[in-house]
């Protein structure tokens, strides 16, 4: 369980509500936490395994397999492995740290985040090698993380690490967006796209999967190894054709293009054997949060997960929708990832940054509270996740000789939270499901 007083920043240890509002966040991040994630999703019965909806007779199986791939593999190997007792057979795991002991029947491989490297390859080539001997008599978990695509890869033959680099290089430098370059990615891996499956293919596969991905679409988590890609090549080709790529990114990818090997499609028959499974999310964490605040007597507002921008400008369309809400005690929650454009020399994150947008808003207003969270435990390139906010922030600020829109300028948005000390610290938190912001009104 993870300890609520981790979460209380000064503005918290002395408002009356303090310790609630703690027990809330922490409520969340327990919800997601990779290993309970997957024991809430799994249970077994003797024989019978229950995965979500599904039901599974381990004694039909020959052999029981575990793969793990993410920043949360050890926690959520660690789980099953507990589940499954002595039905696993053996599991392969690519964290991005080996840590503590571990089951001898579980050989690991550590890749590497978030750019991919020598060990990235030879982790997908252990996936690839090991799923060579399955067969349609065998049940396999796959458990996949956020940072699951970098961790581990394996592009086609005559397709090299630094021709994925300058491809995605050629990529950012001309604009293309995410979702595009992701495309592109699923063309050029064996894994990725679905590619994982189509090679455990006929052996009956499950995957648990916690999202790091806005809206959680499956093909987009650790690039949808054991999805359907909706993605085609027609796709990949017109991308090319937008950014006028065709003369910038290497012939070997192009010449690969060329084959035309397209990825498994949705109501391909090989998925029918595919169970895929959300054990945590955004949702999920705010789900957990929202019930937490209810049993305190909070109302609460479910405000989406999909919040993306930039993060001062989210700022205020937030606080605005506290502002004319005329409900209390109400407790408001919004997830996603907003973004930051740098311009300043200072340091924060996204989480503080949308904070600091939000004090000469929130200045003076009894009863009014706005938190940020980074479900990590780590935002940006800082040791916080977040910071809390308040109508007193903007007169304890200025007592002190701080301005914010000195600071925000700056991106600076940890050093002054810092001296308010309100900065949230409770370390990593060994699960990832983006971000979320509480506005409280009391």
């Amino acid at each position: 369980m993870l300890n609520s007083h981790l979460f209380l920043s000064s503005s918290l240890k002395s408002h009356f509500q303090g310790t609630k509002i703690a027990s809330i966040l922490s409520a969340a991040i327990e919800a997601v936490e990779p290993g309970e994630a997957v024991s809430r999703f799994v249970k077994r019965d003797q024989n019978r395994l229950v995965c979500g909806d599904h039901l599974y007779h381990l004694d039909q199986y020959e052999h029981v397999y575990l793969m793990a791939f993410g920043k949360a593999a050890q926690p959520m190997s660690s789980a099953l492995v507990e589940i499954l007792g002595n039905h696993l057979t053996r599991g392969w795991l690519v964290p991005k740290h080996e840590s503590g002991e571990h089951d001898p029947r579980l050989i690991i491989q550590p890749g590497s985040h978030p750019l991919p490297d020598e060990n990235s390859l030879k982790a997908g080539e252990m996936l690839l090698s090991a799923v060579e001997s399955f067969t349609e008599k065998d049940l396999v978990f796959c458990l996949i993380s956020g940072g699951g695509s970098a961790l581990v890869t394996a592009p086609y033959a005559g397709v090299t690490l630094a021709d994925m680099r300058e491809l995605t290089r050629q990529l950012l430098a001309c604009g293309a967006r995410i979702d595009e370059i992701n495309t592109l990615r699923r063309h050029l891996d064996r894994i990725k796209g679905g590619g994982l499956a189509k090679h455990i293919s006929p052996a009956t596969l499950v995957s648990l999967i916690l999202s790091d991905v806005v809206n959680s679409p499956l093909e987009a988590i650790a690039s949808g190894a054991t999805a359907p890609d909706p993605s085609t090549l027609q796709d990949v080709s017109e991308i090319i054709k937008k950014y006028d790529l065709e003369n910038k990114i290497p012939d070997s990818i192009l010449n690969h293009f060329d084959q035309q090997i397209e990825t498994p499609k949705p109501g391909d028959e090989l998925f029918a054997r595919v169970k895929n499974i959300l054990v945590g999310s955004n949702e999920l964490a705010a789900q957990a949060a929202a019930q937490t605040a209810c049993d305190y007597g909070f109302k609460t507002i479910d405000l989406g997960n999909a919040w993306q921008g930039e993060a001062r400008d989210v700022a205020k369309t937030l606080v605005e929708k506290l502002l004319t809400c005329d409900q209390s005690p109400v407790c408001m929650i919004a997830g996603g990832e907003t973004t930051v454009t740098i311009q300043g020399v200072g340091q924060g994150g996204r989480n503080q940054e949308l904070a600091l947008a939000a004090v000469p808003l929130l200045a003076d207003l009894p009863d009014v509270m706005l938190v940020t969270l980074a479900t990590d435990g780590e935002d940006g390139p800082t040791n916080a996740a977040g910071a809390v906010v308040t109508g007193e922030t903007a007169s304890r600020a200025q007592a002190l000789g701080l301005n914010p829109a000195e600071y925000l300028a700056n991106n600076d948005s940890y050093h002054f939270f810092e001296q308010l000390g309100d900065l949230l610290k409770p370390g990593p938190t060994g699960t990832n499901v983006n971000d979320l912001t509480f506005l409280f009104r009391f």
